[in-house]
This record gives C-alpha cells, structure tokens and sequence, in this order.
C-alpha cells in the first residue's frame, strides 16, 4: 500500500490499547499537539496474541472499561470507534474512509505484539504517514534499562535500585474541553458486538466488587493512599483486611498509569515533607516496581511465557497427574487446605486473589501437586481481572523456582502454617469456604486435625460423603517428594521454607 503524504490538518487516528484513559495519556497529548481533528479507535484484535488471547475474566474487564472510555470520550463530543479483525487491516480501512495522515498509539510489551507493532510503524511510514508510538504504561520502558555490564537485569533489588535513582515524569493533565466528533458516516461497532461479556452469568461476584474504568481508578487510588498505604507493610499480607491497593487492573487496562501512582504517593509525601512519606509507602512503591521488573524480564526474554528463564527446570520432573483430577481440585478450591481452597474460590468470585495468597496456591500447586507452573500460569490467564503477560509469568515462575531474581531455586509454604501467621482468626477462610464457617480459629486451618466433637459442632464433616474434603495430599509426603524431585536438577541448590 502506498498512500500520498498527509498534511497536518489532516486527522490523526488516535489506537487505544491497554491505555483507556484520558488522563496522562502521552499518545492522546501528541495527538492533540498534531491538530484538532482525532478519530479514537479501539480494535479487537484477538488473534494477535497468539496463545494468550484474553481470559474470559479480562474480557469482562475490557467490555466495562470500553463503556466506560466512549462515555468519557462523548462527554467531550467525540466517540470511541470500535472495530474487530486484524489490526494493520482495520487501520488500512480507517485511513482510507477518513483521510488519516497519522496514526498514534501507546506502546504495549507483550512479544507478538511488540513484532506487530514494529511492522504496522514500518508500513505506515513508508505509506508517507505520521507514525507515532509513546509509553503510555511504565516509569521506565525496558529498552531504557541495563545493568553495569549492559545487559538486563535479573535481580530485582539491584533493578529497583537502579530504577529509584532515576526521575520520574508528572502525569500530563488532560485540559481539552472538546475533541470533537470523528466523521459522522465512520461506522462503528457497538461495543456489544464484541462479544465480551459471558453468555452464562458467572460475572456476579465480578460485577460487585469491581469498577472498571479511570473513574474507578482514580477512586481505589485515593482511597488506598487515604485509608491503607500508611500501614501497608502491617496489613498488605493480611488477607481478611482491605490493606492492598488492588490497582492492578486497572494498570493492566491503562486506566491509570504507574506515574499517576507515583504522583498520589508523592502529593503524600509533600504532606509529611518527605520522599516516600512512610515506610508503607516505600514498600508500596517496590510493588509498583516489580511490575516494572516484569515488563523488564518479559522484553529481554520473550520465551519465558512458555519456558523456563533457568534452562535446568526444563528437565524438571513433574507428577502425573491422570484425569486431571488434582489440577481440577485445586482450580475449583477443594484440596482439603482451608487456606488454598479459600483463595482458589476468591478467585472465582471476584476475579482475583489477595497477594499473599496468591503465592500459597501458586506455591502448593506446584510443589505439593506437583504440577507444572504453566498449568497455574493459564489457569491465573483466564480468571484474573488483573490478567497480565508479565506478571503473570514473572510470578509463577519465582514460585516455581525457574526465574528470575535471587531467591533460591525452592521454596515451600506450608499452607497449615501460611493460615494461621496470615488469617489468625481464620475470617478469611470463613468468608470463603463456608463450610468451615462455624470451625473455631484454633483448627480452622487444618480441620482434619480437629477432634470429632468439633467437627460436629460446626457442621463439618470431612471426605468424600461429607461437605469438605480431606487433604488431597499429605504436606510432609509432598514435600519430602518435591524435594527429592528438585535434587535431581543439576547445579539446583535447594532451599526450603515453612
């Protein structure tokens, strides 16, 4: 295709990605500094991710968080132009209908995207537009990072380290009044037709706790720093408390960026006069960080959403696991662990998982169970809101043992010992496994160790004809066996904790 060079007047398509926000929006900025006339575009492009296409909890997500970005947008007289299909296809049409002379966008980080992208800007150049991509989601791009040696980094201490010694850029503020309409006569698709949305409701629990949207962002935002930042390193591991940010969806979809994150920490510390205002608040920031570190190992190792970063765990000998009847226990939160089975089912309902937890599940699956990282890593891919690549990867295979950072190859939480240091009162666990609801704190974590008499007492009866099951597993066996497995790795030192 060759199309003939745009003057600067003419309209600038403006791709949404995973940066629907208005808000400190560098792509949106260029954008209007170009010219007034801007087409908004969102494709869904599914098939571009390959094998990580969204999960259905993502999906409902992106439907939400599309309602929420055309209604702002419309709030300013424009709109969001949706479309569907391929996207260097789709934004072929769009220039063409609209007389586009520039195309901007934020940058995502995802391999088979990045390989698209760069073909897309290499097109259109040559087709004589203005091509412009901008980093709409990290305080530092990876590309900008490197070790002393030049290379990346691999541990995340001395890269947060690195990183804190930069500066980091004020949000741009969104001051337009007006946008103004795109051309009236562009079809678009009603965000419906995406199709989004599950046809059989399990979205209830979602639907209650979340909502999606910068508005929504902004709102989680002030209320963590206002409410929990300041005791975060008390009550982040506490999984019955209300003492994590929860802004990872949000960030995922671009909502908010990580420098308006920056910003609302940094207005706390012009309160108290200094850089980060509390202990809380550096913590807090090192978690912002590690979602930087992600992004960081996934651009410099693209192979590890399927393999190992450490080659060795390649050889790992995983159980057998026939009909899948462990993987399906632990998915559907009935592994006779209280603590695991309460996350398993927070999981479920709402789309996502306190952090804590998070590594007790991940933890047990693949060092009780037994069972492959990459088993939990697509489960994790379809459920969570939060659902993303880097992430994702990064923190299974820190729990695996297989990544990054120096933490030793093997760990092991037992999760008796994980309930009662992090649910003393065991809340968390009754709030999710009702079964156990009337179980006292004493042996809430492991029922199996109650006596008869209290088990009777709190309605529980445990085994196959009862209504909770028994330990699927034995954690001294498991763990005498995950042990005996990891010595087989060679070079593996082996390390262990309960």
């Amino acid at each position: 295709m060759r199309l003939p060079l745009r003057v600067a007047a003419s309209p600038t398509l403006l791709w949404f990605r995973h940066d629907l926000r208005l808000q400190d929006n560098l792509a949106l900025q260029g954008a209007l500094a170009r010219g007034p006339e801007i087409v908004p575009v969102f494709i869904f492009d599914d098939a571009a991710a390959g094998r990580w296409r969204m999960g259905g909890a993502s999906r409902w997500w992106l439907h939400h968080a599309l309602v929420a970005m055309d209604a702002s947008l419309q709030g300013l007289g424009s709109r969001l132009v949706i479309a569907r299909g391929d996207s260097v296809q789709e934004l072929r049409a769009l220039v063409r209908k609209t007389g586009a002379g520039a195309i901007y966008w934020n940058r995502r980080y995802e391999p088979a995207l990045i390989a698209r992208d760069s073909a897309i800007k290499a097109e259109f150049l040559g087709a004589g537009l203005d091509v412009k991509s901008f980093n709409g989601a990290l305080l530092n791009e990876p590309h900008t990072i490197a070790n002393k040696a030049g290379g990346p980094f691999q541990v995340f201490t001395p890269y947060w380290r690195h990183c804190l010694a930069l500066p980091v850029e004020k949000p741009v503020k969104y001051t337009a009044k007006n946008l103004g309409p795109p051309p009236q006569l562009l079809r678009s698709l009603e965000i419906a037709e995406l199709e989004l949305l599950p046809k059989v409701k399990w979205d209830a629990g979602v639907s209650a706790l979340w909502q999606p949207g910068e508005a929504g962002a902004a709102k989680r935002l002030k209320q963590f720093t206002a409410r929990a930042m300041e005791n975060y390193v008390e009550t982040r591991n506490l999984p019955d408390r209300d003492g994590t940010s929860m802004l990872s969806p949000w960030l995922h979809f671009g909502e908010i960026s990580p420098r308006q994150v920056w910003a609302a920490v940094a207005a706390k510390a012009k309160d108290a006069g200094v850089f980060p205002p509390s202990n809380g608040a550096r913590v807090f920031l090192s978690e912002v960080g590690w979602r930087e570190f992600a992004h960081h190992l996934l651009y410099h190792f693209p192979h590890t959403p399927e393999r190992p970063l450490r080659p060795d765990f390649e050889e790992f000998p995983w159980a057998e696991d026939p009909g899948g009847i462990k993987l399906r226990a632990w998915q559907q939160g009935q592994t006779g662990y209280p603590i695991v089975d309460a996350g398993m089912r927070q999981l479920w309902h709402t789309g996502w998982m306190h952090n804590r937890v998070r590594m007790v599940v991940a933890s047990f699956l693949v060092k009780h169970l037994r069972l492959p990282w990459s088993h939990g890593a697509g489960w994790f891919w379809d459920t969570l809101v939060d659902a993303d690549l880097a992430s994702n990867t990064l923190g299974w295979q820190w729990s695996a043992g297989c990544g990054a950072d120096a933490a030793p190859y093997f760990r092991i939480f037992a999760p008796v010992l994980q309930g009662e240091k992090f649910d003393v009162n065991g809340d968390y666990v009754r709030r999710w496994v009702p079964e156990l609801a009337q179980m006292p704190a004493e042996n809430i974590h492991a029922p199996w160790e109650a006596p008869l008499h209290v088990l009777a007492q709190a309605g529980v009866r445990l085994g196959p004809k009862g209504n909770y099951p028994l330990p699927i597993v034995d954690h001294a066996t498991a763990r005498a066996e995950a042990l005996a497995a990891f010595k087989q790795l060679r070079g593996a030192g082996v390390v262990t904790r309960d």
